[in-house]
Parts: structure tokens; sequence; C-alpha cells
């Protein structure tokens, strides 16, 4: 992992400006610049230490590659089912490996059954990866109003369905108006 992925990655969690993230680190905005295009590719000294704080592991083992276990949040539940709501509580940290690290975001609790085949498991963990682009097949988080589901993901001719992988559960149907 390089020190520009460790940026992009505090930047995005923390949804932080350059600006934002230059005065917690007590750098310019310009180094913080230089990190993402990977201009310079190390930190020492109060900085390194101050990252170290904000991220809860050691920047400097992760750069030399002699960290493997970096952790990601637990954001919150999310149904393997319906009719379950929102629940964006902080529960706590995931370990990951740095190999890891950069293909997921957080990390949300699963509650239910309904996509057991898929070997989702009530009480498991699901590794979310934030995207605006879904493609037919793929297993998504989805918010509908205050609700909060996983399930695989089909769009239709006429409409989005949600559709469970446990054959107990009805798949939803959603017109793209309603979508």
């Amino acid at each position: 992992m390089e020190l520009k992925d460790i940026i992009k990655d505090i930047k995005k969690r923390y949804n932080l400006t350059n600006a934002e993230l230059a005065q917690k680190l007590n750098v310019s905005p310009n180094t913080v610049s230089r990190w993402l295009i990977g201009q310079v590719k190390s930190i020492q000294g109060e900085t390194a230490t101050a990252l170290n704080q904000l991220l809860g592991y050691d920047v400097q083992a992760v750069l030399q590659g002699n960290h493997t276990n970096l952790k990601k949040p637990i954001l919150g539940m999310v149904k393997a089912g319906y009719d379950m709501f929102i629940d964006q509580d902080y529960l706590g940290e995931e370990i990951v490996s740095s190999d890891e690290y950069t293909s997921g975001d957080y990390f949300l609790r699963v509650s239910g059954d309904s996509m057991n085949q898929s070997g989702i498991v009530d009480g498991g963990l699901v590794y979310i990866k934030s995207t605006n682009i879904v493609n037919n097949g793929d297993i998504a988080v989805f918010c509908i109003d205050e609700e909060v589901t996983i399930k695989i993901y089909e769009k239709t001719a006429k409409g989005i369905k949600l559709i469970p992988s446990n054959p107990n559960y009805e798949t939803r149907f959603f017109t793209f108006k309603d979508a």
C-alpha cells in the first residue's frame, strides 16, 4: 500500500477536503496534494504520529510492508430480509489485511437469513465498497426510504428487482419511478 492510497482512504472515510486534512495533520494543503499524486511517498515525525492516531495503526509499518492487519469500521446493521430500518451506529472495527484494505470501505453486520444461500448469514459481517454503479447479478445494499436491505440486483425493462438468495423470501420489484 502506498501513502497516496492511505491519504485517499482517510479523506473518504472522514469526508475531509485537502485543507481540512492538512489542518488536522499540521501540514500545508500543498503537502496533502503532493501525497495524493504520489510525489511524496513517506512521512516522518509529528506528521506520522498524528496520522497514526487518526487511523489507529502504524502508517510507517504499512508503507514498509511490515504491517498486515489494518482496521475498517463496522458502521451498523443491514437486514438480510425486509422491514429493518437504517441503524448507523458505530459498532467497532474489523481487522483486514493490507491486500483487502482497498477493496472495501466499511462493514455492516447482517441480521436475517434471506441471503444465506449466498453465504451471507445472520450475525455475519459484509464488507462494503461504496459505489454508484450496480450491475445485474451484483449483491448490494439498498436503502428504501428508511429501510436497508442486502439483495441481488436485477434491472429489467420495467424496473428493478431485489432478489433474495433464500427461496423462502419474496423478490421485491420497484418501478423506475419508485426507485
